[in-house]
């Protein structure tokens, strides 16, 4: 069982990083929330007990004053998971060069400065673990949408370079790709897709516990979680 243990989220919202603060708190892990408005987490900190922090992942200055507050009032992070990402649509010949930047850099390079943050905290103790959020973009490109694969293709990369580097450090480093919708509740209009057309929050949330929990005998560093009836 967890104790004492520290989470933190980054870029958490009201789908999957509410389905695990929910998940975590369950297990008396202390859990915080980090996310440009943080207005829209009070009913989850309410709910789990969580503290929220207002941060923009891109800005190297608020990332690092990011764990310097969340170390200062639960304790150095065990988990840190990096859930943000933007994308843009739309013919290459269309696409805002300022709009592209912008979602690569939230993809993308915010994952990176979390992910650095994280490793320098969990590098001089030994111990930790660092989860990034992919989906199928990043190990396939779709037409209309090479924004968001360069930003996942970038994450992925990332990730598999960090579990290279780590792991022998004893700091998992796992990669998720999330081939699928994510559902938002029984008023989400793309249920019409059937009981199981759509990932369920709850149980992807536990599949990232799940690999938190891994012995590191056998520790894995990606999974590719959709929907049974999902085409891949």
């Amino acid at each position: 069982m967890a104790k004492n243990e520290t989470a933190l989220i980054v870029g958490a919202g009201p789908g999957l990083s509410a389905s695990l603060a929910r998940r975590l708190a369950n297990e008396n892990v202390k859990v915080a929330l980090a996310a440009r408005d943080i207005g829209k987490l009070s009913g989850l900190v309410a709910e789990t007990g969580a503290k929220a922090y207002g941060c923009d992942a891109v800005v190297p200055s608020q990332v690092a004053g990011l764990f310097k507050s969340v170390t200062a009032d639960l304790g150095e992070p065990d988990l840190v998971v990096y859930n943000a990402s933007n994308r843009v649509r739309g013919p290459v010949i269309d696409l805002d060069p300022e709009a592209v930047l912008t979602a690569i850099k939230i993809s993308c390079y915010g994952g990176f400065l979390v992910a650095q943050q994280a490793a320098k905290q969990m590098v001089p103790r030994g111990d930790g673990a660092i989860f990034l959020t992919g989906a199928s973009a990043g190990v396939k490109g779709y037409a209309n949408s090479s924004t968001f694969a360069m930003g996942k293709f970038g994450l992925r990369g990332l990730a598999q370079s960090l579990a290279r580097e780590l792991h022998p450090r004893n700091i998992h480093v796992a990669h998720f790709v999330i081939d699928g919708g994510i559902g938002k509740g029984p008023d989400d209009p793309r249920n019409d897709r059937g009981p199981d057309g759509l990932l369920r929050p709850d149980s992807i949330a536990e599949t990232y516990y799940s690999f938190w929990r891994q012995p590191r005998d056998a520790w894995a560093w990606e999974i590719e979680l959709r929907p049974w009836v999902e085409k891949f």
